[in-house]
């Protein structure tokens, strides 16, 4: 009987001890309680493998990071983990690749957000306490997930898709081209984080199965492209990143030939006596070859834009009204780039959504506008530009 004794004592030692590997400061989930868990707090998540080093050597920090953040009773976030080697399903429902893999989640509905930065303590601090105070504020329409890959269920899929261009992930947990896709597909989302109208997306079709039957998604992963509410396209092409971005820009541009440009559009014909209205608007539009000498000199205020973008839209008029506003200073140039044709030029100047405002002097970056695009406020920050020009010359 000593010797059962010391076997169970043995055992759940041993138990204890490979548990405390992983940080016995930090909450255990398993997929019973796991979403229920979500509905209560905001979880930071370590998805690790007990075998793992990289998740052993991360296990200490891990732990000191629980001790700060789960005593406390005014803040509703939890540092957890989750053992893939036992939680198998849970780990494959959240698309978990490698370990460790740390995820944020905001609630159980939210779209993740995946940390792929350093990993000591100050930098998922950092993490934490940007994750907490950028909460998304609620709108009437969907909201940009942080990650910029948008998680669609049977009930926001149709309003989703309604207008703009979206390509979308249809899915199944348990697929493995679709686990070895899920980290790319991640990496194209954020390279259209915060775009106007134009989407990366997923559709876990174990969970959400009248939207995938009511598009024939018969395997997985099935890529298809939307674009205003219709399926215009599967794609079946390379899975590298450089191959899906190369298809998204075709779809886009397809859509920008077929969209109707209230800033761009170029008449048939143009009268004659319309001709020196036209050059009193002086929006310079600049590409790759003429860039470079268009900002080279004086104030240059440069819209870099998209023809599909609705916010650019929306400014083409006010944006011609500002030329006209500025055309009695020879020190300042009204220019454009579209980042459609230009994006390489788009890419150096770091554009990352449209329309982004930047004001050069003398061919370097001055600054990025972001205030009111109201023409009496854009006219007001050149004013502030000239004046300090002048100065500067005096």
């Amino acid at each position: 009987m000593q010797n059962v004794y010391i076997f169970v004592f043995t055992i759940l030692f041993s138990l204890v001890l490979s548990d405390s590997d992983h940080g016995d400061a930090v909450i255990s989930y398993t997929s019973e309680n796991f979403d229920d868990a979500l509905d209560k707090a905001k979880h930071f998540v370590m998805f690790y493998a007990p075998w793992c080093g990289h998740c052993k050597r991360l296990s200490p920090t891990w732990n000191e990071l629980a001790k700060l953040y789960n005593p406390m009773i005014d803040q509703p976030l939890i540092i957890a983990k989750v053992d893939c080697t036992g939680e198998t399903a849970l780990c494959a429902k959240h698309e978990i690749t490698g370990y460790p893999t740390l995820k944020f989640f905001p609630d159980r509905y939210s779209e993740v957000v995946r940390y792929k930065s350093a990993r000591d303590l100050q930098s998922l601090q950092a993490f934490i306490e940007e994750q907490l105070s950028n909460a998304p504020e609620q709108t009437e329409e969907k909201n940009q997930p942080s990650s910029g890959l948008f998680d669609l269920t049977d009930d926001s899929f149709p309003k989703h898709v309604e207008t703009g261009s979206h390509f979308i992930k249809f899915y199944a947990p348990w697929c493995g081209h679709c686990k070895r896709l899920a980290p790319t597909w991640e990496d194209l989302a954020m390279h259209y984080l915060g775009q106007e109208d134009v989407s990366v997306a997923k559709v876990d079709c174990t969970v959400h199965r009248a939207t995938c039957d009511s598009y024939g998604v018969r395997s997985y992963p099935t890529l298809y492209f939307f674009r205003n509410g219709e399926k215009v396209d599967e794609y079946q092409g390379g899975r590298s990143l450089e191959d899906l971005l190369d298809y998204m820009e075709i779809q886009l541009s397809a859509k920008n030939v077929n969209a109707d440009r209230t800033d761009e559009k170029i008449p048939d014909a143009i009268p004659e006596e319309k001709e020196p209205e036209e050059t009193l608007e002086a929006v310079f539009e600049l590409e790759a070859d003429s860039f470079t000498g268009g900002i080279s000199e004086g104030l240059v205020f440069v819209k870099f834009f998209a023809p599909w973008c609705g916010h650019c839209q929306r400014l083409a008029p006010t944006w011609k009204e500002l030329s006209k506003e500025m055309a009695k200073y020879p020190i300042v140039t009204i220019a454009k780039v579209d980042c459609t044709v230009s994006t390489n030029i788009c890419k150096e100047n770091g554009v990352r959504g449209y329309p982004t405002l930047i004001l050069f002097k003398d061919g370097q970056k001055v600054t990025e506008y972001t205030g009111s695009r109201d023409l009496g406020d854009l006219v007001e920050f050149m004013l502030e530009h000239i004046q300090q020009e002048v100065h500067d010359e005096l």
